[in-house]
């Protein structure tokens, strides 16, 4: 029986992801399921400290290999650190974004060969991939446009490197997310988060409550 489970959201800008996790934390902790928020870029010391240099606007002459670079050692940290640690204790790890990110972002983002960014995902990850996908779907515009609002309702007029690209590289990345989830239907969901908060939730929260009775989930932390 596998007692740990490893639960990522992917998304555009502003797809509402952050929202999602907490909740979803909330709900499985009332249940009496130990879980672990994380993030990437970051997760761990020395993974925050890389996401510092991936997100600052003050670096956008960076190169798409370095950017990819970057971000698949900070997740190496981070997997060795956190991840790994706490499924192998017997928890969910929720996980706002991972290997999946970097084929939207630097694969079809950036035009790096998506072969590529397979191998290094693999290399990173350990091999360890994500149980079960939710991607937070909405138009690029209407992300970036939460997103700006977000960042000006907590009093941060400056958007990172990514926020201030071209609608054209967001309109990628989510296409990219899409083909992703044609190709793993069975681990990635796509959720359509126009319909609102609370039925997003809904969603997320049927589909893991399957999950965990099929497996029989008991946490064992």
């Amino acid at each position: 029986m596998q007692l740990s489970l490893f639960i990522t959201f992917e998304g555009v800008e502003g797809s509402g992801k952050t929202t999602q996790i907490r909740r979803l934390s909330k709900y499985l902790t009332r249940r009496g399921i130990a879980c672990k928020m994380t993030r990437e870029p970051g997760g761990c010391a020395i993974s925050e400290k890389v996401r510092r240099i991936l997100l600052s606007p003050d670096h956008s002459g960076m190169t798409p290999l370095s950017e990819l670079f970057l971000y698949e050692a900070a997740r190496a940290q981070h997997v060795r650190e956190v991840i790994l640690p706490f499924l192998k204790k017997g928890g969910v790890v929720l996980c706002d974004r991972f290997g999946d990110a970097s084929l939207a972002y630097q694969g079809y983002g950036r035009g790096i060969d998506p072969v590529w960014v397979n191998r290094l995902n693999r290399l990173s990850s350990q091999g360890i991939r994500p149980d079960l996908t939710f991607l937070l779907d909405c138009p690029s515009a209407v992300g970036l446009r939460r997103a700006r609002e977000r960042n000006r309702t907590q009093g941060n007029d400056r958007q990172d490197r990514f926020e201030r690209e071209k609608i054209r590289f967001h309109h990628r990345v989510r296409k990219g997310y899409l083909s992703l989830a044609k190709k793993e239907a069975g681990r990635v969901k796509v959720i359509d988060t126009r319909q609102g908060e609370e039925k997003v939730f809904e969603e997320i929260r049927a589909i893991v409550d399957q999950r965990i009775r099929k497996r029989n989930f008991r946490s064992q932390i």
